[in-house]
């Protein structure tokens, strides 16, 4: 067996020994039986290593659409939606165990976009004619969404976006531009705010279009992260036309979607990948410190800094457990998003500290980690893991919404109770 193997398997053990609270007597363990068969006999060792090596939000649409499309083909791509859009009709619980499960195998991180993002709106909001336009299309991995919200100077003020779109006839012409769009140069679908009324305040005179792309006077410029990589891009509308069927709602409404999108951004469970992250720098931590003596200082003090994370996620975990009863008794909590985004980029970015605490000087190397091997140093891949997602996760405390803002969201809610 391989090193990377090796690793891998000791790596799962870790994080299922940890993500793992039942027993065989338990209701939900023929369910946790099952997803590991099927990670087993479908989630290849190509796509661990992916998964493994992918230290952005979420797997390059190649590895990542070719995961969605296994999941698809088991029924499981959007186990979150309503049975009869082709979702699983699972307990509150499977999703958590599904989740981790996921996260424990290092399966590829899949982007939110269509399934998490665009799909709950179309659901609440969309006409019987546009759910059937692009749901399935989502759910089989035919379709690839962008998100054009964030503008040059309307990033966390979202509702100051100038990006225009006029009405002329069956179209809607739109100009301006989008900024940090995530995997815009890979996408085929795009949903957008766009200020269809330029004289109203704010919030007031924005609507939400959802259309194809590329399309005549689209062009897509990429923006090339600190890490290296190529996530993001700049995205320019020339007089771009969509028909007026892509307007999703009211026109001029779309403010009321927009915010209700950016909850669902927001949600979902932090614990799973934070638990697998910490599962990683224990195994790191391991072969960093082989052959120094057990009582080594710098040792202990890694040691507590990762028994701190623990806490912090054990904690993390709780409140997620809470909110999971909570949906059960059909209890939602509307500021709980919040408080786990909050949480759960903080918690990220702390691991990622640790990470490259424990790497020391070979996190310094610019090196691609499918290159560690093959270099004369024979460098840790630990190690390149770990500044690439400290780079990387600098922008979790801003994506989806700054914590900042989320602090007052909070504290709004709270001051109001």
């Amino acid at each position: 067996m391989s090193d990377a193997l090796v690793a891998d398997a000791a790596l799962t053990a870790v994080a299922l020994t940890d993500a793992d609270p039942t027993d065989s007597e338990s209701a939900d363990a023929p369910f946790r039986a099952e997803v590991r068969q099927f990670l087993a006999a479908e989630l290849g060792e190509d796509l661990r290593q992916a998964g493994r090596r992918s230290a952005g939000i979420f797997a390059d649409y190649p590895v990542g659409q070719r995961w969605f499309r296994i999941l698809a083909a088991r029924g499981w791509s959007v186990p979150h939606w309503p049975v009869e859009w082709g979702g699983c009709g699972w307990s509150p619980r499977q999703h958590d165990i599904f989740a981790s499960e996921l996260a424990a195998a290092s399966a590829p991180a899949l982007a939110p976009q269509g399934t998490r993002m665009v799909a709950p709106v179309l659901l609440a909001f969309g006409t019987d004619e546009q759910k059937q336009r692009w749901l399935p299309g989502i759910r089989s991995g035919d379709d690839y969404w962008a998100q054009g919200y964030s503008e040059p100077g309307a990033g966390s003020d979202l509702a100051a976006l100038q990006c225009r779109a006029v009405r002329r006839g069956d179209e809607y012409v739109i100009n301006g531009t989008k900024i940090w769009t995530t995997h815009a140069q890979w996408a085929n679908k795009m949903f957008c705010l766009v200020r269809t009324d330029p004289g109203a305040k704010a919030q007031q005179g924005i609507s939400f279009l959802l259309f194809d792309l590329p399309l005549p006077g689209v062009t897509i410029r990429p923006i090339i992260s600190i890490s290296g990589d190529h996530e993001l891009n700049q995205v320019f509308f020339d007089d771009v036309r969509v028909p007026a069927s892509a307007l999703l709602g009211e026109e001029n409404r779309g403010w009321t979607i927009a915010k209700y999108l950016l909850v669902h951004e927001r949600g979902g469970s932090w614990s799973p990948m934070l638990r697998a992250r910490l599962a990683r720098l224990h195994l790191a931590l391991a072969r960093a410190f082989a052959g120094r003596p057990a009582d080594d200082a710098e040792r202990r003090d890694l040691d507590r800094l990762l028994a701190d994370a623990r806490c912090r996620i054990d904690a993390l975990h709780a409140l997620e457990q809470q909110g999971l009863a909570a949906r059960i008794r059909g209890v939602d909590d509307p500021i709980a998003p919040s408080v786990g985004k909050v949480l759960g980029t903080e918690l990220k970015q702390f691991l990622t500290e640790i990470g490259v605490l424990i790497a020391g000087p070979d996190a310094a190397a610019a090196l691609a980690m499918a290159d560690a091997d093959a270099h004369a140093l024979a460098l840790p891949e630990d190690a390149l893991f770990a500044m690439s997602a400290y780079l990387n996760d600098r922008a979790a405390s801003i994506y989806a919404g700054t914590n900042e803002v989320q602090r007052n969201l909070i504290a709004r809610h709270l001051l109001a109770s």
